[in-house]
């Protein structure tokens, strides 16, 4: 009898759930359409200087969407019972996390390496160093993200329910985030309330490796994202797997 370990049971799921994606990358294609309608339509309104500042807030908002919305995958499984079922397997519960989360990770970084490339040919400068730390940061906040996500998923346990968690919180997150307008340019009461929104440190930390400046901070919010993500979701799947 073949001994079972986390990894194995992660690569398990992991395989699981990226098979239909490689099967039908419809969902890709289209994860990185509005990105792309970002760069072509948007991005050139802010000149050549622009794109330094523009590209790195584009990553963090395909990681804020792309990994958040990660949980609808997960509500067919429990309303068909699939979720039931996995109750009685040997498979960790952690690893039924992980491996989905792994899969949403490979996704985004994959997209946004396109994105990078494309955003060269408008004007984006960037060594390969500087992609690789940039997409690693995108990945850290995509496994805070998603854990999230799934978990919260399994929580509520319907879509139209999940579908207002998501609108009540993806969007004011976001727009105090920095990612589109600076916040530097709004009031006061405004910038310091987005000195609270840990993504606005993220945004900064990924402007500053395409640029100058200290990613310090962001790399500790990011990390700490990822601590609450992943404790939340491992506390959440052993508790409704149980």
């Amino acid at each position: 009898m073949l001994r079972r370990t986390f990894l194995g049971d992660t690569w398990l799921v992991f395989v699981r759930v990226m098979l239909p994606v490689l099967r039908n990358p419809v969902a890709v294609v289209f994860g990185l359409a509005q990105p792309l309608l970002y760069l072509g339509l948007f991005g050139p309104l802010l000149g050549d200087t622009g794109w330094q500042w523009f590209v790195p807030g584009l990553l963090v908002q395909m990681a804020l969407f792309g990994t958040a919305y990660a949980g609808f995958s997960l509500l067919p499984e429990v309303r068909t019972g699939v979720m039931e079922r996995l109750r009685v397997t040997p498979v960790s519960r952690v690893a039924l996390l992980v491996g989905r989360v792994g899969k949403d990770v490979v996704l985004l970084v994959v997209q946004s390496l396109l994105i990078v490339l494309a955003a060269m040919l408008f004007g984006f400068r960037a060594t390969p160093g500087e992609i690789v730390l940039g997409l690693g940061l995108v990945a850290l906040l995509g496994v805070a993200i998603g854990s999230l996500s799934y978990a919260i998923a399994l929580k509520v346990k319907l879509e139209y329910v999940f579908a207002s968690v998501l609108s009540s919180t993806i969007v004011p997150v976001m727009l105090l985030s920095g990612v589109l307008l600076p916040m530097s340019n709004g009031p006061q009461w405004l910038y310091w309330l987005s000195r609270v929104n840990p993504l606005a440190h993220v945004v900064d930390a990924e402007r500053s490796i395409f640029s100058t400046g200290s990613v310090l901070l962001g790399l500790i919010s990011a990390s700490a994202l990822v601590l609450v993500g992943v404790l939340y979701g491992v506390r959440t799947f052993h508790r409704e797997s149980a």
